[in-house]
């Protein structure tokens, strides 16, 4: 018998006592956020976590946040900049480099000639410092932020962020891509030494957006 077998096998005497076609209704009554806190203590946590994490994080306005960006991309230098087709686009309204879309086309080998990439984010858990991100259009595919070198990702600030998983769960389509991203791609599997951008973009510049 294989493991998937065996775990199917659990699964199935576990709901032995289910009658088909009913959903028995999962509970929740365990603890959902770590204390009460207010909307600025939320936020500042975030951004503690986040730079703990050792991801960069900058606050801005709407009307800042094209000269922020223009600013954060010029610093690197990118000649190109992978934009989802949903970004905003006056996100990118006052940035320089040549912007390339989001292509179910591109190549891995073209999406490697790219530098940076802008996207939104789905919801941004504070207690965690973790961004997460379902593939809607502000975002796009999952691997157009793993294979560019540097990753701005704007937080829309108070909807987007909560205090806990549970909360962040309760937003999320468990359908869609999920991709969890708590600071920049990193790992300690040789001899404990951190290695930074192995599996995704080793700078993350998280910008909240008040």
């Amino acid at each position: 018998m294989s493991a998937r077998e065996r775990i199917l096998g659990r699964v199935r005497r576990a709901l032995a006592d289910v009658p088909p076609g009913e959903d028995a209704p999962v509970e929740r009554d365990y603890l959902r956020e770590h204390g009460k806190r207010t909307v600025e203590e939320t936020v500042d946590l975030l951004a503690e976590n986040l730079a703990d994490y050792r991801a960069i994080v900058h606050r801005t306005d709407s009307e800042g946040l094209p000269y922020l960006i223009m600013r954060l991309l010029a610093q690197r230098g990118p000649q190109y900049v992978l934009v989802p087709p949903g970004l905003p686009p006056e996100w990118m309204s006052a940035a320089d480099p040549t912007r390339v879309h989001d292509r179910e086309a591109s190549t891995a080998r073209e999406l490697d000639k790219v530098e940076s990439v802008v996207t939104g984010c789905a919801v941004a858990i504070a207690e965690t410092g973790t961004i997460v991100l379902d593939g809607s259009p502000d975002q796009g595919r999952r691997r157009i932020t793993l294979v560019p070198d540097h990753h701005i990702c704007v937080v829309r600030v108070p909807e987007q962020v909560v205090s806990s998983v549970p909360q962040a769960l309760g937003r999320l389509d468990p359908a869609r891509p999920l991709t969890w991203i708590s600071g920049p791609s990193a790992t300690s599997d040789i001899e404990l030494d951190r290695v930074e951008g192995v599996h995704g973009p080793r700078t993350l510049e998280v910008v909240l957006l008040g």
